[in-house]
């Protein structure tokens, strides 16, 4: 296992080296530059070009690329152009509220999608199953950004229960205060991705329960609750993870509309006003630390999957 997970680390660095090219590449093709927003739209050709300098932009794209690239090997992404604050700080300041939303968000998922798909998987063809089915469709086709609206609209304007605007609580400092931050965001994000965890889990079980192994397992006179939680759902749940994984390294970075929604300070907010701004280490910074973190959880995935199937080796 050990040798597996180094092997990984490894054939990363490759795929790290060409997406650091890739980003720096989209970003200068992108037409404009920071400057004009850094000394202003009266500002005089001597001061663009004395911000220009002094941010290093009038040297070379391949030389400020081999700079970049030479500093974030050694976990220095630079200075914001906008924040004037180290890069890494920024982000470091916005990915604990990002990671506990993906948390968060989900085991919501997770809570509805694994019992939808379950009760619809045991009653092929039933009313259960139509109106299951029919929920995970409606809850794929909402916008993330009407529900999110519609949620603070019962929940925060008309109940009064949870706030409207969702500040960051860490939630070993504040429980309480963590959850009712993090409810309206997080069932904004979970509803959405267990309509896409039920139908993938739905279709994985009814593809098992249809195997050799189970009908054995029947006819020993297993109970029925045996043969699906520990035979069943286990050999299901293959696929299944990996689509887990793939939902949660897309919450880390795919956030945007919900954080925007309800003013929730992630990394993903803090990318799109870095677009915004033409802040170009701060871009490159989020999108390369949301890459690694993507890459993480798939590799933490592959992992998983040894002690799911101790079938799996890997060599």
């Amino acid at each position: 296992m050990i040798g597996f997970v180094l092997r990984r680390l490894l054939q990363l660095l490759p795929v790290l080296l060409l997406a650091s090219t890739a980003i720096w590449a989209m970003i200068y093709a992108v037409p404009g530059g920071p400057i004009g927003a850094i000394a202003g739209d009266n500002a005089s050709p001597e001061q663009i070009a004395a911000a220009t300098a002094q941010f290093g932009l009038d040297r070379p794209v391949l030389v400020q690329y081999a700079d970049w690239l030479w500093n974030a090997i050694r976990g220095d992404f630079g200075m914001s152009i906008r924040g004037r604050a180290p890069v890494l700080q920024l982000i470091g300041e916005r990915l604990p509220a990002t990671l506990q939303l993906a948390v968060a968000a989900t085991i919501v998922s997770l809570l509805i999608g694994i019992p939808v798909a379950i009760a619809s998987a045991l009653h092929p063809g039933s009313w259960l199953d139509r109106i299951l089915s029919g929920w995970s469709a409606m809850a794929l086709g909402v916008p993330t950004f009407w529900l999110g609206i519609l949620l603070i609209l019962v929940f925060a304007v008309e109940l009064r229960w949870l706030p409207s605007a969702s500040a960051y609580v860490p939630i070993w400092v504040d429980p309480i205060g963590a959850i009712r931050n993090l409810a309206l965001p997080a069932l904004t994000l979970g509803i959405y991705v267990s309509g896409i965890l039920a139908r993938f889990l739905r279709a994985s079980l009814v593809s098992e329960l249809r195997a050799d192994y189970v009908r054995t397992a029947r006819s020993k006179g297993l109970p029925e609750r045996q043969i699906v939680g520990v035979h069943i759902l286990r050999n299901a749940l293959l696929p299944f993870i990996t689509i887990v994984g793939l939902m949660m390294a897309n919450f880390i970075g795919g956030a945007v509309v919900t954080e925007a929604v309800f003013t929730y300070p992630g990394i993903g907010r803090l990318l799109i006003q870095a677009i915004s701004t033409r802040d170009y280490p701060l871009i490159q910074g989020c999108i390369v630390v949301i890459l690694v973190l993507y890459i993480a959880i798939n590799m933490a995935v592959d992992v998983l999957y040894a002690y799911i199937d101790p079938r799996i080796e890997y060599r």
